[in-house]
Parts: C-alpha cells; sequence; structure tokens
C-alpha cells in the first residue's frame, strides 16, 4: 500500500487504485465438460495420425494406410465423445473416465463383457483375481 492507503497497479503508468483480480491456470486448458483423459485421448490419436502422416514419403502401402486410419478414427472417435453423454468410455457411471488401453487390441483382448471403460474394467479384474485367492 502506498502512503494514502491505496494500492499501486503493477504497470507502467503506476496509478493508484484496486489490483485486477489474476486468473488462476491450473492444467491443461480443457472445453467445458472435457475431462484431461479425452483430451489426453484426443492429442495422443492426433500425434499418431500425425506422426505417421508426415513420415509418408510416397503413397503409403497397405499397413501404412491401415495405421493412419485407425489413428485417425481414434481421433475422430475422441473429439466426438466430447460431446456424447457417456463420453468416450461409453460407461454411464464414468462417463469422463479413461479408456482401457486393452480395448479393441487384437493381441490381448479383454475378457467378454468388458467395455472401454478403464475404472470399471479394472474393478472387474480386482474382484476376479479376489475371487481366485490373489491379492
Amino acid at each position: 500500500m502506498g502512503r494514502t492507503g491505496r494500492t499501486w497497479r503493477a504497470g507502467p503508468d503506476r496509478t493508484p487504485g484496486p489490483r485486477a483480480p489474476r486468473a488462476l491456470s491450473v492444467g491443461a486448458p480443457t472445453l467445458p465438460g472435457m475431462s484431461y483423459a479425452d483430451l489426453r485421448e484426443l492429442r495422443s490419436a492426433l500425434t499418431t495420425a500425425s506422426d505417421i502422416a508426415f513420415s509418408l514419403d510416397a503413397a503409403p502401402s497397405g499397413p501404412e494406410t491401415e495405421l493412419l486410419t485407425d489413428a485417425l478414427r481414434r481421433a475422430l472417435a475422441a473429439a466426438g465423445s466430447l460431446t456424447a453423454e457417456h463420453g468416450s468410455t461409453g460407461c454411464p457411471e464414468h462417463p469422463r473416465g479413461a479408456v482401457d488401453p486393452l480395448y479393441g487390441d487384437p493381441d490381448d483382448p479383454l475378457p467378454p463383457g468388458y467395455g472401454r471403460c478403464l475404472l470399471c474394467n479394472d474393478r472387474r479384474r480386482r474382484a476376479g483375481a479376489q475371487r481366485r485367492g490373489w491379492r
């Protein structure tokens, strides 16, 4: 405070007056209704598609086209989930949760009845392990 009891603004003019409130920013910027997991999934898919597209020297081969198409489909699904009622997981309990990385993996498929929601799938895995006596 100055001698007159007023606060001084930090700026080139140094005029007395109330200070403007500062906006605090925590974490990555997100759209309304968008979780950090949704943003991370969208960024990951777009980065993968971009990497594949920029690595192409000529017309893409069949496998390269499949990889690029898959990455673009993931990006489109992630972008579409931003406004979807059940988000990217399709789960009514965790609509903005993380997607299980094993979902859709042909080499290591999820058991029957498992969905895209990582939180629900983790709960199922833990319950199954407890039934078998593992901890």
